[in-house]
């Protein structure tokens, strides 16, 4: 059996509730893996959460809780915010498992055992955003703020902590990038990553003292494992790491991240894996941020919309889609509802959802329900087969605002030929075989349609193709060839109802 195509997402901090710019990274992830998986490809999808922060303990000592219990409730619910998006994750994976404190001390054993001076005792006196979980240098802070948590103050610290000799990978982690061995895209955010590597890697406090709250650093009495350092290193305990068959899925074929977090996916984390002597993921998606108002949506500065509003607005396949075709998955974007309800009636509602019961109840009305099985109309088969190569193109390259733009082309091309060809008048003329060609092209794009939406909008596929007498997984084989001659189809039900939607 081939390795599984193996996929994460960042994993959330539990000290707040889930929103729309996780919903957005988490939703794009699971395209990939459901794009992988339409193909026939094996799949292993983790997300999960980040655990051991400062903030973490922070939230649960304002909660009047412990640390474990505060950290078990927010699991519970970034899992279930994500079950109702209709994420099909594999592993959800928490960095207050034991395997995970396990594969932390392996892979810190390993360095270690490599290279005896990789870590070093030292003293870090500066500024620390406590909403990043990150020490900050000056150039990182403006008008003495964080860029990415601009209400919270920076505290001052000095500690005595161990570093990483980070420095010491800079050109190393440089050739990975240039030689395209690691492939950080999209081209805008390999760019700001490699003028940070041309501009030199200085070594990086990997512990905190006096922290309660942490795995406890190897060889050492008072100090945990900085967060940062140690959340990396979950997309490896994940694969079972350091116990026999964690190979079978690393090394990650793609990392999909943040913009605000590229630095340590990109520089941090492939200088660990150098250190260690394992191999470096094959790519790192950075995406841009949802925005409220103008703002980034972000728990830790209070901006942003209710996720649980937007998903009831017009339901999770609805959200999933508006977010990947309106805000896309390269550069930031603004959220309203006003534009989420435009996109829902003039899109889907009128669209997709009119598409559909428009042709199948011709079907059903003309034909009886039945697919004629003679030859399809060649004009129409030719723009459907040019929407699905256009749009697996778009799907290869995650290139996603462009792929649904191909779904809703192939939606226009399909309306426009009902208009030209007319079935109605077909029918009441008697040309049957103009009707039956007009029928099975008709039919077969709206397959196409309802396997393009598979990755996209899980549920409203699988409402669709069953009505096209295709139950079951989805298939990119009926969109390479569709082939509906003779199959039994139905009027499915309203796809994307116009009721009134549901208030903010």
């Amino acid at each position: 059996m081939s390795k599984p195509f193996y996929v994460t997402t960042a994993i959330d901090y539990s000290n707040g509730d889930p929103h729309l710019g996780h919903a957005l990274e988490k939703v794009g992830a699971d395209v990939i893996a459901r794009w992988h998986r339409l193909q026939g490809h094996p799949v292993h999808f983790v997300m999960g959460m980040d655990e051991h922060a400062q903030k973490v303990l922070q939230a649960a000592e304002a909660a009047d809780t412990t640390p474990q219990q505060w950290v078990d409730r927010m699991s519970a619910r970034f899992e279930q915010a994500w079950q109702v998006l209709e994420c099909s994750h594999d592993d959800w994976m928490r960095t207050t498992q034991p395997r995970h404190a396990e594969g932390v001390k392996a892979l810190i054993a390993r360095i270690q055992a490599r290279h005896p001076d990789a870590f070093y005792e030292g003293e870090y006196e500066g500024l620390y955003c406590v909403g990043c979980e990150e020490f900050k240098s000056e150039s990182q802070v403006v008008d003495g703020r964080c860029v990415e948590h601009p209400s919270r103050d920076l505290v001052p610290t000095r500690e005595r902590n161990t570093f990483f000799r980070l420095s010491a990978w800079r050109d190393e982690v440089l050739r990975r990038i240039t030689s395209g061995e690691l492939v950080v895209a999209p081209d805008i955010r390999r760019n700001e990553i490699l003028r940070v590597l041309e501009g030199g890697l200085i070594d990086i406090s990997v512990s905190r003292s006096r922290l309660p709250w942490g795995i406890p650093f190897p060889g050492t009495d008072d100090q945990t494992v900085y967060v940062w350092f140690e959340a990396l290193m979950n997309y490896v305990s994940a694969t079972g790491f350091p116990e026999a068959d964690w190979e079978s899925l690393w090394p990650a074929d793609v990392h999909v991240v943040g913009k605000g977090i590229t630095r340590f996916h990109c520089c941090i984390w492939p200088a660990i894996l150098l250190a260690a002597g394992l191999p470096l993921p094959r790519a790192v998606w950075a995406h841009g941020y949802v925005q409220w108002d103008g703002a980034k949506v972000s728990k830790s500065e209070g901006t942003g919309v209710s996720l649980a509003d937007a998903i009831n607005r017009h339901g999770p396949d609805a959200l999933r889609y508006f977010l990947l075709r309106e805000i896309g998955f390269t550069a930031d974007g603004d959220f309203s509802f006003d534009r989420f309800d435009a996109v829902y009636a003039s899109e889907l509602a009128d669209g997709v959802g009119n598409l559909a019961s428009r042709v199948l109840a011709m079907v059903v009305k003309y034909r009886d329900g039945i697919v004629p099985s003679g030859d399809a109309d060649p004009g129409l088969s030719d723009g459907i087969r040019a929407a699905a190569a256009h749009y697996r193109q778009a799907m290869d390259a995650t290139e996603f605002k462009r792929a649904l733009e191909e779904l809703g082309s192939l939606v226009r091309v399909a309306n426009a030929f009902i208009t030209t060809a007319a079935p109605w008048t077909l029918a009441k003329t008697g040309d049957d075989v103009a009707l039956d060609r007009a029928l099975r092209a008709l039919s077969e794009a709206v397959l196409v349609i309802g396997v393009m939406m598979a990755p996209f909008m899980p549920e409203k596929s699988a409402a669709l193709l069953a009505a096209l007498g295709r139950d079951g997984t989805p298939a990119w084989r009926d969109a390479d060839a569709p082939d509906l001659g003779g199959a039994r189809v139905a009027k499915p039900d309203n796809l994307f109802p116009k009721d009134p939607p549901a208030a903010a």
